[in-house]
């Protein structure tokens, strides 16, 4: 897990060369969205015990270069880098959200891209406005809160629309 996220982390700062970085993480704990929907999340499997175990020293390393980490009490990582994202984009800073989570996708905006990390083989993505609406076939990016909410997210266990599948909710 170490060695893992170390090589991804390492990647992602060739790539995109940023000029400020911060990890965020999930906190120990419910967030207001297990509040309230009690499902939420209900049917993910439990983080590996070896990732969970790897955590204390990814968190070590990362102090040791020095690179700040955020956990929220409350919040998903999610929520956390989207408002620092928004944020980001305020001060008029291009920002780069690195996450494989499709749900980011929302987010885009010509100042603030998705960098998906490359996974078993793939390369890395990039997505920017266009390859969002290209992607998912949308003409506008809010329309991934939409698509998302009528296919539903079976990784979340939110239920979507019954007989909503992708195409039908492009």
């Amino acid at each position: 897990g170490v060695y893992s996220f170390t090589t991804t982390f390492f990647k992602t700062l060739a790539d995109l060369k940023p000029t400020h970085v911060a990890i965020v993480f999930d906190p120990p704990g419910p967030t207001f969205r297990d509040e309230q929907y009690a499902e939420y999340k209900a049917t993910r499997d439990r983080m590996p015990e070896d990732l969970s175990t790897a955590l204390p020293y990814v968190f070590s390393l990362l102090e040791a270069f020095r690179i700040p980490v955020l956990r929220v009490e409350g919040w998903e990582a999610d929520d956390v880098i989207g408002t620092l994202a928004l944020s980001a984009e305020g001060a008029g800073m291009t920002t780069y959200m690195v996450t494989p989570d499709k749900d980011f996708a929302q987010l885009v905006t010509p100042k603030t891209l998705l960098y998906r990390p490359g996974r078993a083989g793939k390369p890395a993505e990039l997505l920017g406005e266009e390859d969002v609406l290209a992607k998912w076939k949308i003409k506008r990016v809010d329309q991934i809160i939409d698509l998302l909410g009528l296919m539903g997210d079976t990784s979340d266990n939110v239920p979507g629309v019954p007989g909503i599948g992708e195409k039908t909710a492009q």
